[in-house]
């Protein structure tokens, strides 16, 4: 099982790899939206906000997200691991319900192309 250390690290890792990407995956990051990130299997939450391309303002409380954020994803601290490590896909984990991801339409289509 990972660690809340492993997750976090895991996190800061995908915040880089927004800010450092290009084309189509940047400008699909490119807005301002509030992100919480549930794991299931430690019970914390990491919040933040994704701001052109990048995820700032990252903090961790226990249990479930405390505020409704726009993009909210839910799984288990390995599966965070894996997706951020490209040990597994994406689309894969969700299509088996091993994350969920709940946002708008809009959201959900921009953010395409990030998943």
């Amino acid at each position: 099982m990972a660690t809340t250390e492993q997750c976090r690290a895991a996190l800061e890792r995908l915040a880089r790899n927004l800010a450092e990407a290009d084309g189509g995956v940047r400008s699909a990051a490119a807005v301002e939206r509030s992100v919480s990130c549930h794991l299931t299997d430690l019970d914390i939450t990491f919040t933040g906000r994704l701001v052109h391309g990048r995820i700032e303002d990252t903090t961790t409380v226990p249990g479930p997200p405390p505020e409704r954020a726009q993009i909210r994803l839910a799984m288990t601290g390995d599966d965070l691991v894996s997706l951020v490590e490209g040990r597994l896909s994406f689309a894969h984990a969700w299509s088996r319900g091993r994350v969920r991801l709940e946002a708008g339409l809009r959201d959900l289509l921009r953010l395409r192309s990030l998943l």
